[in-house]
């Protein structure tokens, strides 16, 4: 496996692959780290030594903040339909359908992009009184474009999923165990050690029968990949507008992307229309 990261450290032990998130002062999901998570998917997939993942922040207050609002605000207005997943969808999806365990640690805050990153392991835990999870692209006139309306809607339900979308709110740890967006919410200082002992027993048992479970769990539902199209679609439709540009240009300008207004997102994206 490659160590050529620049935004991930990768520890390799007992089957248990950790990618540790290091991205100051956000974990922003720039090019760079949307770049870093891309590799280190195709990378970890081929490697036959591990059998689950584990994806996690050294900073305890921001697992992944949201996509980089610049970057999409560069991206082509101007579209074919789509026929084929974005790159980010990509990267995103590998994570839901590698013979792997994939589970995230959610310790601070988490949004958009990363929220999707999120939904597409396999398990998600949160510490209880530190994370924060929201989908805060609607007020931005865009919509989770990264798998988050297929995740939302078969892990929460249609009604909780547009609650979600929709409302662009906050939701801390035990309010996203109660909706189905994470597995579980635990205290703070027993969140690791727990993943960890998850991960361990995982990684003791055979790697084909991990692979032929997540196989056949998934077998249960339907094909994602026409929804995640039509995300792509629905996505580019959005952003083409006038409002989206408008508001995702206020953002910034209002200090989005630095961690004072982050640290209240739900509140700073509830004021883009005055």
């Amino acid at each position: 496996m490659t160590s050529g990261y620049k935004h991930l450290t990768v520890e390799i032990d007992a089957g248990v692959a950790t990618a540790t998130i290091d991205h100051p002062p956000i974990n922003l999901f720039d090019v760079e780290l949307i770049g870093d998570l891309y590799q280190f998917g195709k990378d970890v997939e081929a490697d036959d030594q591990v059998r689950v993942v584990v994806l996690q922040s050294a900073n305890p207050n921001w697992f992944i903040a949201h996509a980089d609002v610049g970057l999409i605000l560069q991206l082509p207005t101007e579209q074919a339909p789509v026929e084929r997943l974005p790159f980010f969808s990509a990267m995103t999806e590998r994570f839901r359908t590698m013979p792997k365990a994939t589970i995230a640690v959610v310790e601070g805050r988490v949004g958009g992009g990363g929220s999707e990153l999120t939904l597409s392991c396999d398990m998600r835990f949160a510490a209880i009184g530190r994370a924060v999870f929201s989908q805060p692209e609607v007020a931005l006139g865009i919509i989770p474009g990264g798998t988050g309306t297929q995740r939302l809607g078969r892990l929460a339900g249609r009604s909780r999923a547009l609650e979600i979308i929709l409302g662009c709110e906050e939701f801390d740890a035990e309010a996203a165990e109660r909706y189905g967006w994470v597995n579980r919410a635990l205290p703070a200082d027993e969140l690791r050690p727990f993943v960890q002992r998850l991960a361990r027993r995982i990684a003791t048992f055979p790697s084909a029968a991990i692979a032929a479970a997540k196989e056949a769990v998934d077998a249960a539902l339907p094909s994602p990949e026409a929804g995640l199209l039509a995300e792509a679609n629905a996505f580019n439709q959005a952003l083409v507008t006038e409002d989206a540009q408008v508001r995702m240009r206020r953002f910034l300008e209002r200090g989005g992307q630095t961690p004072e207004v982050e640290a209240r997102l739900g509140e700073a994206v509830g004021t883009l229309h005055a």
